[in-house]
């Protein structure tokens, strides 16, 4: 039975971080219809959205800090159950104030994947765990490009309450086999918690996401959004001092800002930014009605299947990723998924009116994605000891968070600035759609020129012969894994 339990340790957890992905996305095929259904206008069920990337962001350093001191099985335990709750309560509402707390709850599932990634390192022999590190990085990614196509034909085809008795059925297999499966790790960093940081850091952040995910709706140069930024730099301002003077800090910045710790954090910073704008963008340009000119009329549920062989991509490339890792380095893994991301943005531009074209360079993107998304935590394994490893994750991916959030927006702003009539109705040109490619393709490049940055290993922290001489590891291997 233990062998069984070990065994299934990586699956479990996987399956954590896929429903995680999924329970980001399965709300985006339910968006044009919510206000009918729940009685409630535009603006108030886009907070389904906004309430759960809020709630994410900021529970994500937050128990990702708590796993690293009162452990982290119990925390992924707790955000596991949040995220199921979640599920149960939008399953039993069309009331959309539930269902805007409903999505915050699930929002701390966002901090499943960094929790895992470190229970991976403590827990797993030295042999599976590269592999098991990417594959679990990849879940992000997994999830949401099999989830959306699955998400869109409930809604097709069966009540959409129907959506959310199964994400719930299945966030509770998977808190219950966490549970069965997975062992709690002994490393812990003794200490009271940062309940003064926690707040700062949960302030600050929500005034900055708020800003972003609504500055297109309520005006760039409105007094509220401008407010929220000041308020944002205010408070995290205060927030970093504070850091920097408490014995035990919600986050070390101290150790966040070392080359090999702020380096791959800039690097997640923007890759999230050039990988979500991929999903974003092809999602619209495939529904673009026919009469534009380059748009295909897709249905939501084949623009799900368009996406589909993207999510295929990464499962498949994620055990490839973490070899090449371990021969070449992490932060080369890192360089190469960031340029292939720009290679797939270079395709796009070249042809987005042909659908094969389209779902090669979505493809192409996806795999970019993986080799980067499996090379940013094995970065930060090796960079911090190994009871800030839950925490220092936590950042990673609240970084990808705060790319992705940017990512929206600015897309959103080059889309509406470019639109054309058609039908009476303004709908983004093609013009709009190659700049947003452009766009993110530049951006991916300076996430490759950043990744080559990155320190690389020095030969004092190398490995043992068993002739008591000393070799350097490549700088990606992961440190005591």
């Amino acid at each position: 039975m233990a062998a069984l339990r070990d065994r299934l340790t990586v699956p479990v957890l996987a399956l954590g971080g896929s429903l995680m992905a999924v329970m980001q996305v399965v709300v985006v095929p339910l968006l044009p219809d919510l206000p009918r259904l729940t009685g409630a206008s535009a603006g108030a069920v886009s907070w389904m959205v906004t309430a759960t990337l809020l709630t994410g962001a900021v529970l994500n350093p937050v128990l990702g800090r708590a796993g690293d001191m009162y452990g982290k099985k119990r925390v992924l335990l707790i955000a596991l159950a949040m995220m199921t709750v979640g599920s149960l309560m939008c399953a039993l509402t069309s009331d959309i104030r539930v269902l805007i707390v409903a999505r915050a709850l699930q929002g701390a599932a966002a901090a499943v994947v960094p929790l895992s990634i470190s229970l991976l390192r403590d827990e797993l022999p030295p042999e599976r765990t590269g592999s098991a590190v990417a594959l679990m990085s990849s879940t992000v990614g997994i999830g949401a490009a099999l989830g959306l196509p699955l998400a869109a034909m409930v809604v097709q085809y069966a009540n959409w309450h129907v959506m959310f008795w199964g994400t719930t059925v299945i966030g509770a297999l998977g808190t219950v086999l966490a549970w069965w499966a997975v062992r709690e790790s002994p490393v812990r960093e003794p200490g009271r918690f940062d309940s003064l940081g926690a707040l700062g850091l949960a302030v600050g952040l929500t005034c900055l996401l708020m800003g972003v995910s609504q500055g297109g709706q309520w005006g760039w140069t409105s007094p509220t959004i401008l407010g929220l930024f000041a308020g944002s730099v205010g408070v995290l301002g205060l927030w970093w001092t504070q850091q920097l003077r408490a014995e035990r800090p919600l986050v070390d910045l101290k150790l966040a800002t070392s080359p090999k710790v702020a380096l791959p954090h800039i690097a997640a910073l923007l890759t999230g930014f050039a990988f979500y704008a991929n999903s974003l963008v092809t999602a619209q340009l495939v529904q673009a009605p026919k009469a534009t000119g380059y748009g295909l009329g897709l249905s939501i549920v084949a623009t799900g299947v368009c996406l589909l062989p993207g999510g295929v991509t990464m499962l498949l490339l994620s055990p490839v990723s973490a070899r090449v890792s371990a021969a070449r380095g992490a932060r080369v893994t890192l360089a190469i998924g960031a340029a292939i991301i720009a290679f797939g943005y270079g395709i796009r531009i070249l042809d987005s009116r042909d659908l094969w074209v389209v779902v090669l360079g979505s493809a192409v993107c996806a795999t970019g994605t993986t080799f980067a998304y499996s090379a940013l935590p094995t970065l930060i394994l090796r960079a911090v000891p190994a009871a800030q490893t839950a925490s220092a994750n936590g950042v990673n991916v609240l970084m990808r968070t705060i790319g992705q959030a940017v990512s929206s927006a600015a897309v959103a702003a080059i889309l509406v600035h470019h639109t054309s009539l058609i039908g009476g109705a303004p709908i983004p040109t093609l013009h709009g759609y190659l700049l947003a490619f452009a766009m993110a393709g530049t951006v991916a490049l300076v996430a490759c020129a950043a990744s080559l940055a990155i320190p690389a290993d020095p030969p004092s922290r190398g490995t043992r012969r068993a002739s008591g001489t000393t070799e350097a590891p490549r700088d990606g291997a992961l440190e005591g894994a």
